[in-house]
């Protein structure tokens, strides 16, 4: 391999590892079978996804290579996204502190005790308040984001207990489908432009169902016409 010889590779990035833990894996990878002048190589990643999803990553090696990874992050991504009703997170996600939602003179629910007290929500009433997503909005990223306002990542912020004012960035979300549904869990199907935060999604239709609502899991399986069947695991 050398900066001559640019390639992108589609990896399967496991959960618990960031996009940076993929990147130098294939870096210390490619360091160990390289000659001497190979050392200086690049490598770099098109799209970052969180650690505690999965899915396509596509990694860029050689210097031609990392100056194309911008064309990838403008295309549109798919993700399957588990979603727990009826508790908060305060990331959005199954990393944070997840907190049960209680609506008074409610029926109990038997089935869960977690969940008692919490108004179950039908299939009709998901399909209902899914279609408010559809199209071009304005999203608010999470505080525990990597995005960076006055220089300063959010998340960083956020484990300071800090809470600051975030400006929202225009997404859109071309289609959305439920694929599997057996109250508290809901796995829908998201196709979207870059840029949209899919636990900021779980929580808003939690807020929007009126009983709250986090991402418990996420699979990036395409990103254009790039497929998550036909990427690579790491070893």
């Amino acid at each position: 391999m050398n900066e001559k010889n640019p390639q992108f590779l589609l990896i399967n990035k496991p959960v618990g590892w960031t996009s940076f833990d993929v990147v130098g894996f294939i870096r210390k990878g490619i360091l160990r079978s390289a000659q001497n002048d190979d050392k200086k190589i690049k490598v770099g990643h098109a799209g970052t996804l969180d650690p505690f999803a999965t899915g396509l990553l596509i990694v860029g090696v050689g210097r031609e290579a990392t100056k194309k990874l911008d064309e990838f992050k403008k295309l549109p991504k798919t993700y399957i996204a588990t979603v727990e009703l009826g508790a908060t997170s305060d990331t959005y996600d199954v990393t944070g502190k997840i907190t049960p939602t209680v609506i008074l003179n409610e029926a109990k629910d038997p089935l869960n005790s977690r969940h008692k007290g919490i108004l179950r929500c039908t299939q009709n009433d998901i399909k209902e308040v899914l279609k408010n997503f559809i199209g071009k909005q304005n999203q608010i990223p999470p505080m525990f984001s990597a995005k960076k306002i006055h220089g300063q990542r959010l998340y960083k912020l956020a484990r300071q207990g800090k809470t600051v004012e975030r400006q929202p960035s225009e997404i859109e979300i071309y289609n959305l489908k439920i694929l599997e549904y057996s109250w508290p869990i809901l796995k829908i199907e998201v196709q979207c432009s870059t840029g949209t935060y899919i636990r900021s999604l779980a929580h808003d239709l939690g807020q929007k169902l009126g009983i709250g609502a986090y991402c418990q899991g996420l699979v990036r399986t395409a990103i254009g016409p790039y497929e998550l069947k036909n990427a690579q695991k790491l070893a």
